[in-house]
C-alpha cells in the first residue's frame, strides 16, 4: 500500500492519512481514528482525507449552507415522511451543485499522489465514531472506485450522504446542532480483501470484557456490515488466544470488486467452510487486542485479509457495553465479578444525587450490623 506526502497546493483541503495534527473538526470520528492508526503503526491501508474545509467550500460556493439550515429549522423533525422529504430535497442540490474547480484539482492531486489505483471512498463527520454515540453506517461508503471522474462523484455523494433522513433524525433526537456539522472524506487505496469482516474486543451480548468476537465472511466486508450475509462467528478468549465457540454460517453473498472498478455480488455454497483458519483468528484477536491497548477502551474493528495480509480498515469505540466499576491496580480484570446495579434493578432512570447515595450506604451499612 502506498502513502503520500501532503499535497502542496490547498492542503488544508487534503491530508495524507498518517498527517500529524489532524483533528476531530478537520477530518471527522473516522478520519482521525485512521490516522492516529496509521501514525501508531498499525496496518491501515494508505490514502489521504478530503477535510471538512472542503466540505464547507463546496456548501458555501453553491450557497447550501443557509439553506439548508432554514429547511431543517421548517419541519418536524420526528416526522418519518417529513425527513425523507427534506434528505431528497438536499441531495438533490448536492447533485446539481457543481465542485469549486481549485477544490476539485485538489483532490485529483492528492488521487495522483496515490498512484491513481482502484480506491475506498468513505464519509467521516465530525459526530462520528466518538465514545457517546453510534453513528455507524449513517453515512456513505463507496468501493473500488476508479478513475478521476468517479472519485469526485463518490465525494460529492459522500457530502450529501450527511443529510440522509437517518442521519438528521438521529442527531435531532440527540440534541446534536445540525448547522454544527460537517463532513470529512476518506480516501483509501482498496484491499481486494479474500476474507473480511468485523471484530468486537469485548462480548457485546454478554459485556464480557475477556472475550473477543470475531464475525468473518469471504469478499468485502459490505456484505456484512450491510445485513447480506450470514457470517462465520467465533467467540475467543482474548488473553489465551483459545477460541471457546465456532458457529459457521451460510456466507451464501460475497461482494467483491470489479475489475473497472465498482463491485460484483455473487452467490456461494461456502456454509460448511470456515473463512478463517484458527491461526486467522488468533491473528485478528490479537490485532484487536492491540488497538484496545492502544485506545484504552473496547472497540468495534472492521478488517480485511488480502493476499495473506491482514489490514485494519477502521476503528470505533464499543457503545453499547453496560459501564462497570473501575478495579484497583492490585486485581486481577480477567477474575470473574458480579456486579449489582441498584439504581437498574429499581427502575431508578436517572443517575441518584449525592443525597441519594449517603441515604442509601447508611441504610446497608446500618443493614450489615444486624449481621
Amino acid at each position: 500500500m502506498q502513502t503520500i506526502a501532503a499535497v502542496e497546493v490547498k492542503n488544508t483541503l487534503c491530508l495524507p492519512l498518517n498527517a500529524p495534527g489532524a483533528t476531530l473538526a478537520s477530518t471527522g470520528g473516522k478520519g482521525l481514528n485512521l490516522t492516529k492508526l496509521a501514525q501508531a503503526g498499525f496496518p491501515v491501508p494508505g490514502g489521504f482525507i478530503v477535510t471538512t474545509g472542503g466540505y464547507d467550500a463546496f456548501v458555501n460556493d453553491a450557497g447550501l449552507a443557509g439553506w439548508m439550515a432554514d429547511e431543517v429549522a421548517a419541519i418536524d423533525a420526528r416526522d418519518p415522511e417529513s425527513l425523507n422529504a427534506l434528505s431528497d430535497r438536499i441531495r438533490a442540490r448536492f447533485r446539481e451543485s457543481a465542485m469549486p474547480p481549485a477544490l476539485a484539482d485538489t483532490i485529483r492531486a492528492a488521487y495522483a499522489a496515490l498512484g491513481k489505483p482502484k480506491v475506498a471512498v468513505r464519509s467521516s463527520a465530525t459526530a462520528e465514531d466518538l465514545p457517546d454515540f453510534s453513528f455507524a453506517g449513517q453515512q456513505d461508503t463507496f468501493l473500488n472506485v476508479l478513475g478521476d471522474d468517479a472519485l469526485l462523484g463518490a465525494v460529492r455523494e459522500c457530502w450529501s450522504s450527511l443529510w440522509t433522513a437517518r442521519a438528521i433524525g438521529y442527531r435531532a433526537r440527540n440534541g446534536i446542532d445540525q448547522s454544527a456539522v460537517s463532513l470529512a472524506v476518506v480516501v483509501q487505496a482498496m484491499v481486494q480483501s479474500d476474507t473480511s469482516g468485523v471484530l468486537f474486543t469485548a462480548n457485546p451480548l454478554t459485556g464480557r470484557r475477556t472475550e473477543t468476537v470475531v464475525d468473518a465472511i469471504y469478499g468485502l466486508g459490505e456484505a456484512l456490515v450491510s445485513g447480506q450475509v450470514e457470517p462465520d462467528h467465533y467467540i475467543v478468549e482474548t488473553a489465551t488466544g483459545r477460541i471457546v465457540a465456532k458457529l459457521l454460517g451460510a456466507k451464501a453473498t460475497v461482494i467483491r470488486g470489479a475489475e473497472g472498478g465498482g463491485t460484483l455480488t455473487q452467490s456461494a455454497d461456502a456454509g460448511s467452510q470456515q473463512a478463517l483458519s484458527d491461526d486467522e483468528i488468533r491473528q485478528v484477536t490479537a490485532l484487536g487486542k492491540r488497538v484496545t491497548d492502544f485506545y484504552g477502551s473496547p472497540q468495534d474493528i472492521e478488517w480485511g485479509y488480502a493476499d495473506g495480509q491482514l489490514y485494519l480498515l477502521q476503528s470505533r469505540a464499543i457503545t453499547s457495553l453496560f459501564p462497570v466499576p473501575e478495579l484497583p491496580a492490585d486485581e486481577n480484570p480477567d477474575d470473574l465479578r458480579v456486579f449489582f446495579s441498584f439504581g437498574a434493578v429499581q427502575g431508578m432512570l436517572d443517575p441518584m444525587t449525592p443525597l441519594g447515595r449517603d441515604v442509601i450506604k447508611a441504610i446497608f451499612i446500618g443493614g450489615g450490623t444486624l449481621f
